[in-house]
């Protein structure tokens, strides 16, 4: 790989970073690794291609440019928690992956069946997930932080709220979330 293509494979994992909150060769390998996948598995579960899952994880392409994809993703991190804490069985898992696998996305604002356990409402992770993914399926990070810093002097708040949620990490956004419940 020449100084050129280092370069570019740099600048679209920090991209990715921005986006995603980190490089998705992490997060995929990740994925992998506590759902117990290939990952030709997983990009079949996403609805990728082999080669275009592996050029995401090498930095040869920065973004994930179908929506859905990315809340197939989402929904992949939320249940790897959920195995990880015990509370899903891997055999639980292998069949939620087939619901995921097969959800064509649709609106984010849509609750598409991943509830809590508290009268059904969605969770506060999965209601700012939504958030983010809207945000990012509009614009990239850096054209968020610009429009942040723009509204910034005359509309703060609005400003933070692009930032968190636009281009900040999930946690952090869940913790703004929850900040601003009355």
């Amino acid at each position: 790989m020449d100084a050129a293509q280092q370069e570019a494979t740099a600048r679209a994992r920090e991209l990715q970073r921005s986006w995603y909150g980190e490089p998705l060769g992490a997060l995929f390998r990740r994925l992998i690794d506590d759902l117990g996948l290939n990952q030709a598995r997983l990009a079949a579960v996403l609805g990728l291609s082999a080669p275009m899952l592996s050029q995401l994880m090498s930095g040869q392409r920065a973004k994930i440019g179908n929506p859905a994809v990315v809340q197939r993703v989402q929904a992949l991190q939320e249940l790897a928690s959920h195995v990880a804490d015990g509370s899903v069985s891997a055999g639980e898992a292998t069949d939620r992956m087939e619901e995921i696998k097969k959800s064509q996305g649709g609106s984010v604002l849509t609750n598409t069946g991943q509830t809590s356990t508290t009268g059904g409402a969605p969770t506060v992770r999965r209601v700012v997930r939504e958030i983010q993914s809207l945000l990012r399926s509009v614009a990239a990070a850096g054209d968020i932080i610009d429009a942040a810093d723009s509204l910034a002097p005359a509309h703060p708040e609005l400003a933070e709220f692009l930032r968190v949620y636009g281009a900040g990490r999930t946690a952090d956004a869940v913790a703004h979330y929850e900040g601003h419940q009355s």
